[in-house]
């Protein structure tokens, strides 16, 4: 049985394909100043979300490991996957759920690690005319997903790619030092966006591992406990199983 995040991430794809139909309409009869207008009333502006007008910055090859830290991360065996993870946090990878330290189980929802594993070719199975554009794969569906803005918005597969940035995009909090990079580190690569601010750290790092397959981490550390070589170092940890 699929669980609620993974049904909620569908839903949300699904919803933006139908209004992606509503946009071949739009773009045949009013061209693309239309077109930009239309997207920014269905998924708010740059100003309403800056990582909308964001692309990567520069990329990381490595992170400084510490083996202490390291050694207190709890191993999680989930269907599909295992991972470790800092304890504090309540965990959700589709319908499990696992709180460590049941007297901070009330604060759950300031410090909580959510996990989505898809299988290689999800994004091309979903929309298989991508394929005619160049798109090959998961990393490739993301590539242009995180590269997408709106004054690079002049055809359909722009717009597509802009909404599924909105629909990708989770809460990275406010501030003005929301940063979005590039990573790779052996046959593990993807893009990582987040916010380290007082009130909170927030991470969303999407994944394409050696064979293909994505996942997605989404962190968010009220606490302000992690930094992004922890968090590297809790992707790294991740290893696909059965």
């Amino acid at each position: 049985m699929q669980g609620q995040m993974k049904k909620a991430r569908l839903k949300h794809i699904y919803n933006g394909v139908f209004l992606f139909l509503a946009l071949v309409f739009i773009f045949a009869f009013g061209g693309s100043k239309i077109l930009k207008a239309y997207i920014e009333m269905g998924i708010g502006s740059c100003r309403d979300n800056p990582m909308l007008c964001m692309v990567p910055g520069g990329e990381i090859r490595s992170y400084k490991g510490d083996t202490l830290y390291l050694s207190g991360l709890v191993l999680y065996r989930l269907p599909g996957m295992t991972i470790s993870l800092p304890r504090g946090f309540l965990v959700v990878k589709e319908a499990i759920k696992k709180p460590y330290y049941k007297k901070r189980l009330r604060k759950s929802s300031e410090n909580a690690i959510y996990l989505l594993q898809q299988k290689e070719d999800f994004f091309l199975n979903l929309f298989p005319s991508l394929r005619k554009k160049g798109i090959k794969n998961n990393y490739d569906f993301l590539y242009y997903t995180m590269h997408a803005t709106p004054d690079k918005m002049n055809s359909l597969t722009d717009a597509f790619f802009m909404i599924m940035k909105a629909i990708f995009t989770p809460d990275l909090g406010r501030g003005k030092d929301i940063r979005m990079t590039t990573w790779r580190i052996g046959e593990v690569s993807g893009f990582i966006n987040y916010n380290l601010a007082s009130s909170g750290n927030y991470f969303d790092c999407n994944i394409v591992d050696g064979q293909g397959v994505f996942y997605k981490i989404y962190i968010k550390d009220k606490a302000c406990r992690l930094n992004l070589d922890k968090v590297l170092m809790i992707i790294s940890s991740i290893k696909k199983t059965g």
